[in-house]
């Protein structure tokens, strides 16, 4: 699995072949490339409606829109997408050569930040080579994209001992989501191999010192290792 972050929450992931866009906004300052850059993923996975989550999204209406009813209707009747999956939390649907679990994500989630229309909950996918049963596999390969949230005891109880992520991309920037203390929390809750912060230096009130999430994790006691990723650079997680 080849996970490519472009700044603030947006990832490419390919399992296998089978290509996934997350969140598509690059009106960033960690990436380097423009959404017409960038090739058509198979599928297009929106966590929420505000604008920096988004933004983008028009320039991929080629590939199947992944998200709440709510989300991919909009996508439908608005900016012109014709292939959607809308599901929910907790569904897990079969997408290529890879299985996309929905779960919750405690934030806000008014379309491009105004309160007069909303896209339903905001959410947090997490994407495996193999379909999540409650028998542990060692060989499944599992990343946790957790969308804009707050820390969640659902990840100390069911995310991380049921979904078993290898990793976690992790909103960090504070003032919108967790910062730095709340992350490394959830960095400890979730067990993960690998984590990557996410959602962060975008704009004033959510520049951070990375090394202050960095310290916070080593202050859990946890021996996750933390990556922080370069604007456009990928990892290989196996």
């Amino acid at each position: 699995m080849e996970l490519t972050w472009h700044g603030h929450s947006t990832w490419h992931v390919d399992v296998d072949g089978t290509t996934f866009l997350i969140d598509p906004f690059f009106d960033n300052p960690k990436t380097s490339l423009s959404a017409e850059d960038v090739e058509t993923p198979d599928y297009l996975l929106l966590t929420h409606g505000h604008a920096d989550h988004i933004a983008d999204a028009g320039a991929f209406t080629d590939a199947t829109v992944v998200g709440v009813p709510e989300m991919t209707g909009y996508m439908e009747a608005e900016i012109g997408f014709e292939d959607s999956i809308g599901m929910n939390m907790g569904g897990t649907v079969e997408c290529g050569e890879a299985f996309v679990t929905m779960h919750r994500a405690d934030h806000t989630n008014g379309l491009n930040t105004g309160y007069e229309h909303s896209l339903g909950v905001p959410i947090g996918f997490l994407i495996s080579d193999k379909k999540p049963t409650q028998e542990s596999d060692a060989d499944a390969t599992t990343f946790y994209h957790a969308g804009d949230t707050g820390l969640m005891t659902e990840m100390r109880e069911v995310i991380g001992p049921y979904l078993e992520p290898d990793a976690a991309a992790l909103p960090v920037g504070d003032h919108f989501t967790m910062g730095p203390v709340q992350g490394a929390i959830a960095t400890d809750w979730l067990d993960v191999d690998h984590v990557f912060p996410m959602h962060y230096d975008t704009f004033p009130p959510i520049e951070i010192d990375t090394d202050d999430f960095v310290r916070e994790v080593k202050a859990t006691g946890s021996d996750t290792e933390v990556h922080v990723l370069d604007g456009d650079e990928s990892f290989t997680l196996e």
